[in-house]
């Protein structure tokens, strides 16, 4: 059995951010059951330690980790991430450029209610890229915790599809503000907090098998 002593510190930052999402988890879990003040009083100082410790591990200040969750409520469950995998005839990948970092990821984002995750892909595929896109199949589904992700304050499953063009059109979302094609080999500055380069070469590598990938 490894010592955890032995860990490496990128390990033990994990293990930690897994341990605060879960503390947190907990807390909102018990806020939406609890029927007492003096255990709503119990789980809010939970909530707050959670925060604060989410805060260190992500580099954030500890009010705004706060207001990300404010609206979080009811039974704890991962956030889910949608994207659309695009390639052209001759191998290259669709990006799109995310206004928030100026860097490049796979069109898509949160799931939306209402929608189907394939019909969530087509739509941010649409409106991140401009194409119009047929969804051929499902390629992934990662549990962001087992990549190499930079810390996020959120436990995140990502569902990736294969998509297919069959309209162009122009950027109408205001999440992205240019769209290219690029070799698997050139891929320009990746957000990597939506997408990493391996990734991209394994989702090239399973459309062109019958392959889906899941964590």
């Amino acid at each position: 059995m490894n010592n955890p002593l032995h860990t490496t510190p990128v390990a033990q930052a994990q293990l930690r951010l897994q341990q605060a999402r879960r503390l947190l988890a907990i807390a909102q879990t018990g806020l939406h059951y609890a029927t007492g003040d003096f255990d709503r009083e119990r789980y809010e100082e939970i909530a707050q330690i959670a925060h604060a410790q989410l805060a260190e591990l992500a580099s954030m200040d500890t009010q705004h980790v706060a207001q990300l969750f404010a609206f979080e409520s009811g039974y704890a469950n991962p956030k889910l991430d949608v994207r659309c995998a695009v390639f052209d005839d001759e191998g290259r990948i669709l990006l799109v450029r995310e206004l928030a970092d100026g860097r490049w990821s796979l069109p898509g984002g949160w799931a939306d209610i209402g929608v189907s995750p394939a019909a969530n892909a087509a739509k941010e595929a649409r409106e991140e890229s401009g194409f119009t896109v047929d969804i051929v199949r499902l390629l992934a589904v990662w549990d962001m915790n087992a990549h190499a992700h930079p810390p996020s304050v959120f436990h995140i499953w990502k569902l990736v599809f294969l998509g297919r063009i069959t309209q162009a059109g122009d950027i109408i979302g205001s999440e992205t503000n240019e769209t290219g094609f690029f070799p698997l080999d050139a891929l320009p500055p990746l957000s990597l907090g939506r997408i990493l380069p391996e990734q991209i070469r394994r989702l090239d590598a399973l459309r062109r098998s019958d392959q889906v990938d899941f964590d």
